[in-house]
């Protein structure tokens, strides 16, 4: 069977002028970055914001086993499949983040025939922007430290306590010996402190570069970012130590969304890339709204399972941006329903009826969470070879007699557009059928809403929690947050990805657990509060076996083993 990548380069790529043309751009109306990327322009993105908008189609999934279910795939094959009946579908996607792609999931261009190209590209450097972000996080970090050498006086007269500083710096790489260093060795009159790296992809730098719908919201975001405070115990933001412009300046091309192409030719918008787990898991506003000017339907994702990228997505992006789904698609698979009902990881190859059925709770789960947002729900069946056509049928009788949604057995890996047509169909009817989309979506909690109630109200009804127990450092900060005025912002729950608790060993569909959070993050310039629950890490660390050493170079200087 052919890999990923050598799919990928067995493709025919259109020049990017072409593919900018079938979504109705200009030559003018992109930047290219070589023959087949290009960034849209500021002033294409400024014009695409008085366009007539599409409707919004969101893919998530249920809680994924460590290796992924094909969301992004799926994401890709279903925008295939829109535009090959006929309706023009362009897709909105998140930034690949080195982390995975070195580590355990690998790349974020979708796989077989259904992938966005060029994959290489896109996995590694692709035009810059996570570097950018890098950039703007920590000169930043450099400039708060730099304040504290010099004591230099914030607005209110005092200079910075170095104890207070907030702000790590940020690697776009899993590097688990960086969560914890100590700063200022050997600097002379700097003073030592300990702090450490988060990964890129959960730098509030991120989160604000894909909530902003400007330049001027972007620059005002970064003002407000908290980083300490100062000796008499006033807030410090990166306003008040001189960074906010810079950042902007060094986040301009950034702010930019980046157009690619699907092996079959659909557009494509890839741009910015927060972790879901430790983040709000949704691409650019930006790049969500143009590929909504530029099509009937924007088809985009949030990250890992729906109870955390689509909770996130409706509750901080949607309400942010003004933005409602038409439709929410669920992407299953077998495997992974076995693994949510008890079958071993070695073990998900095999047939499995009881362990299927008792994994299929899971599915209802998330159907029944999105239902309960006022969307409409469509299930698509990731199938892999290691399937049988029974365990297909049970999950689709299931979702006809039980669930009562539509469902369809998708096979965009092995035959592209044609594998999800079925699925097209099925999400082309609930949206046209969904004339206001606005008017069904119903978030769970208010907006305003105090933090602990927020958290209170997801992790009792997406999660299904009894209790929520703040550690004593929480409890802390949620007073501090009352306080000043800050608690009612959106709430960023991180954790596991992998359960509906924070124990990534508690599979199924758990209920009556306790979802406990040790730490409440203030994120002033992306507007919402970070809950960390459990062990969750904001900077992981590669596993035994990492992507890495499988990937490298041939004989003509081509890369090998990327997926």
């Amino acid at each position: 069977m052919a890999s990923d990548i050598e799919i990928a380069r067995a493709a025919t790529l259109r020049p990017i002028r072409d593919v900018a043309a079938a979504a109705g751009l200009s030559e003018t109306a992109i930047e290219p970055y070589g023959h087949h990327i290009a960034k849209l322009s500021g002033d294409t993105v400024a014009a695409l914001r008085a366009a007539p908008a599409g409707k919004l189609i969101l893919v998530t999934a249920v809680n994924p086993t460590p290796a992924g279910e094909g969301k992004t795939t799926t994401t890709i094959g279903l925008a295939d499949a829109l535009n090959r009946i006929g309706r023009k579908a362009v897709i909105a996607l998140r930034e690949p983040s080195l982390g995975p792609v070195f580590g355990r999931k690998g790349g974020a261009t979708g796989g077989g025939q259904a992938q966005v190209v060029p994959m290489e590209k896109i996995n590694l450097h692709f035009t810059g922007d996570f570097h950018a972000i890098t950039s703007a996080h920590n000169l930043l970090a450099a400039m708060i430290d730099n304040a504290v050498h010099f004591a230099t006086p914030m607005p209110s007269g005092s200079a910075i306590n170095p104890r207070t500083i907030s702000w790590k710096r940020v690697i776009d790489m899993n590097d688990r010996a960086l969560r914890q260093i100590v700063a200022g060795m050997g600097s002379g009159n700097h003073p030592l402190r300990e702090t450490g790296f988060d990964i890129t992809v959960a730098s509030e730098v991120m989160a604000i570069l894909c909530l902003a719908t400007d330049m001027e919201d972007l620059q005002a975001r970064l003002a407000r970012i908290r980083v300490a405070k100062d000796t008499a115990g006033n807030p410090v933001t990166a306003g008040d130590v001189g960074a906010a412009g810079a950042m902007a300046a060094l986040l301009l091309d950034a702010m930019q969304p980046n157009l690619v192409q699907t092996i079959h030719g659909s557009p494509a918008l890839i741009h910015g890339g927060p972790f879901a787990n430790i983040a709000h898991g949704c691409n650019s506003v930006i790049a969500t709204k143009a590929a909504l000017a530029l099509g009937d339907f924007a088809v985009t994702e949030a990250g890992f399972g729906a109870d955390l990228g689509a909770e996130k997505f409706c509750h901080i992006k949607c309400r942010s941006a003004g933005l409602a789904p038409a439709v929410a698609v669920v992407v299953a698979t077998v495997r992974a329903l076995k693994y949510h009902g008890g079958a071993g990881l070695a073990d998900l190859g095999k047939a499995d009826p009881a362990a299927l059925d008792h994994g299929l709770a899971v599915l209802a789960r998330h159907v029944e969470n999105l239902q309960a947002l006022g969307l409409p729900v469509a299930v698509a069946i990731n199938a892999f070879t290691s399937d049988t056509p029974e365990e297909h049928a049970q999950v689709l009788g299931h979702c006809r007699d039980s669930l009562r949604v539509p469902a369809h057995l998708c096979r965009h890996w092995a035959d592209g557009p044609a594998g999800a047509e079925a699925l097209a169909r099925s999400v082309a009817a609930l949206a046209d059928a969904n004339s206001d989309p606005h008017a069904g979506f119903t978030p769970l909690y208010a907006t305003g809403s105090d933090v602990y109630d927020a958290l209170t109200t997801v992790a009792t009804r997406v999660h299904r929690a009894a209790t929520v127990t703040l550690s004593p450092a929480a409890q802390k900060q949620l007073a501090a947050l009352r306080h000043e005025g800050l608690a009612n912002l959106p709430v960023c729950i991180a954790k596991t990805p992998y359960s509906f608790t924070a124990d990534e060993k508690a599979r199924g569909a758990v209920f009556g657990h306790d979802l406990p959070v040790r730490e409440l993050r203030l994120a002033a310039g992306a507007g919402f509060i970070v809950a960390l629950c459990g062990e969750i890490a904001t900077m992981p660390g590669l596993p035994k076996q990492p992507s890495a050493n499988g990937i490298h170079l041939d004989a003509q200087g081509r890369i090998e083993g990327l997926s």
